[in-house]
């Protein structure tokens, strides 16, 4: 075929999604048509979707487990939907296709799940057959010695490396296998895979030259720098090269924040004539306006005790399920939530009785992780008994003395069932709070739907990576919007962070998927989930009495002819 075909494969937590999406952005940097599938793929509305539902969060869908042998089927299932739909048709367009996972998968985990032999063997032999005639351009081993995250069983991680190993093996032979260590930082083992993929693919050989000012250099032309030396400090736009779509970015946060501010002062609708903004569900330009977080700010964070212990404790009951309906659930059921009333068995039976009435307990915000491998059958049992050792590991005392942020962030990655991005999350969600008094600009965790966002504004990220860029348009925030005239009303005088950048390439990916159809994401994701519905009751916004925001709201109500 005339397109290329590259393979990730290893145990979970090996940095296989981390990589193939650096890969795709490096593929895109040099001038080539690159897409990024995972297997079960999570495109909308695909069989891949709904096995990866099913097999996170089975109890979602009614079910309390699914065997392995029924689990590897669906998997299977989904791979053979995911290569006739997505992976044959886009090799023969001549794209570059970066997956995460290959039947190898259904083998080493088939195996390690305990699977009848003989059932595994027919389950390979029927996606065999439809891989029958499409080989890859290389499959990157990816290796380390233990688990990335403590969620993650150093045992069951030894045997997928064993069964990996067996793989490599007795498919040296047909395949192009490279082991890459991911033991080191990413960067490092991007440069391993970069140099294999220059040297086996054809990537690119006629990249249209730039003019002079745009020409940059490819990501990791060079060994990665030693550690220790001083940030960049980027004082104008490029080496990064924007798109199209770079401009919309600053365009829908004014427009969104101007929606904001009308419904803010209890402007009757329509609130713009933009049709995309009035039809479907956007969150606001700042985090902390959300309905979601203002909920957490004003009734959970600032209501009740002030203690540390307290505070944590309430905070991140409330962001592992992230939803307003669950917390008044909990609170109207059991009375004021406190740590001396946190009772396990008690919140797991008022949450078991909902999800019976089939009353949805989580938000659809983020996704997850159910820890079930480890723990629990039930998702939530596992999140209370989550947050139950980390009140007894003392992590609230520790919060308090922490210098940075991202000394906080580290702490909650270190626990089972927190990756990056909500680790990140709940760290800002708990900066909202007195424990801590950082800025938010310290630093930044880009999230899936923030990575396609970027993808789609920047043509070539010159170098950078996802939060360097983040960070770029923070700091150029007012140089944008003056570029292009538009007069930007911040947040009663607070600039956006980088949260808020962060959150808004999040929201231009869903925007463009209408507002510039043919530029394709990581995902390629063509439809907006959510249709807007307006709230029956306004917002009184309130905001960390920290910030100083309260005192110039209060004001403006206060003013003559206010209309707040």
């Amino acid at each position: 075929m005339p397109g290329q075909l590259f393979i990730f494969e290893g145990p979970d937590g090996t940095g296989k999604t981390t990589l193939s999406l650096r890969l795709v952005e490096w593929l895109t940097s040099q001038g080539n048509h690159a897409r990024y599938v995972s297997s079960p793929g999570r495109i909308e509305g695909s069989v891949g979707e709904l096995v990866y539902n099913l097999h996170h969060s089975p109890e979602r869908h009614g079910l309390h487990e699914i065997t392995p042998a029924a689990k590897q089927l669906l998997h299977v299932a989904a791979h053979i939907d995911a290569l006739q739909t997505t992976i044959i048709p886009a090799l023969e367009s001549g794209e570059i296709v970066v997956m995460d996972r290959f039947w190898w998968s259904t083998v080493a985990y088939g195996k390690v799940s305990g699977m009848d032999p003989e059932s595994l063997r027919l389950m390979i032999d029927l996606e065999l057959h439809h891989w029958s005639h499409h080989r890859p351009t290389a499959i990157f081993l990816l290796v380390r010695s233990t688990p990335a995250r403590k969620e993650q069983s150093p045992a069951v991680h030894n045997l997928l490396e064993d069964a990996y190993a067996e793989l490599e093996a007795t498919e040296k032979e047909k395949y192009a296998v490279y082991r890459i260590s991911t033991t080191r930082t990413i960067e490092e083992s991007l440069y391993d895979i970069l140099s294999v993929v220059k040297v086996v693919a054809a990537v690119a050989p006629q990249r249209r030259a730039l003019p002079p000012r745009q020409r940059t250099l490819p990501l990791h032309s060079e060994p990665p720098s030693s550690r220790g030396q001083a940030p960049v400090v980027f004082t104008k736009l490029t080496p990064a090269i924007p798109s199209e779509v770079y401009d919309t970015y600053w365009r829908f946060a004014a427009k969104r924040q101007d929606v904001f501010f009308k419904r803010a002062y209890h402007a009757l609708p329509p609130w713009t004539n933009d049709p995309i903004l009035s039809h479907f569900k956007f969150t606001n330009a700042y985090r902390a306006s959300d309905r979601v977080s203002q909920f957490l700010i004003r009734n959970v964070i600032y209501q009740g005790d002030q203690r540390p212990d307290e505070v944590f404790f309430r905070t991140i009951l409330f962001k592992f399920f992230n939803k307003i309906e669950t917390w008044q659930l909990l609170e109207n059921t059991l009375g004021p939530l406190t740590t001396r009333t946190f009772d396990l068995s008690s919140f797991d039976d008022v949450l078991t009785r909902a999800m019976a009435r089939k009353q949805t307990i989580y938000s659809a915000a983020y996704i997850m992780p159910s820890g079930g491998k480890h723990g629990e059958p039930k998702k939530h049992r596992n999140h209370l008994a989550l947050l139950r050792n980390m009140l007894v590991d003392g992590v609230p005392e520790r919060i308090t003395q922490m210098k940075r942020m991202r000394d906080v962030f580290e702490v909650l990655l270190s626990y089972p069932m927190i990756g990056d991005f909500l680790a990140y999350q709940y760290a800002t969600d708990l900066n909202y709070s007195e424990l801590t008094s950082f800025s938010e600009m310290e630093f930044v965790v880009p999230g899936p739907g923030a990575r396609d966002g970027i993808r789609k504004c920047f043509k070539d990220l010159g170098g950078l990576n996802e939060a360097d860029i983040i960070k770029l348009v923070a700091d150029r925030q007012q140089k944008e919007f003056e570029r292009l005239g538009i007069e930007f009303k911040s947040l009663w005088g607070r600039s956006l962070q980088l949260i808020d950048c962060q959150n808004l390439f999040c929201e231009v990916d869903k925007y463009a998927r209408h507002a510039h159809p043919d530029v394709v994401g990581i995902t390629g994701r063509t439809r907006i989930k959510q249709v807007f519905r307006s709230t029956p009751s306004p917002i009184e916004y309130w905001y960390p009495p920290k910030w100083g925001l309260n005192e110039l709201i209060e004001r403006e109500k206060e003013a003559p002819h206010a209309v707040i």
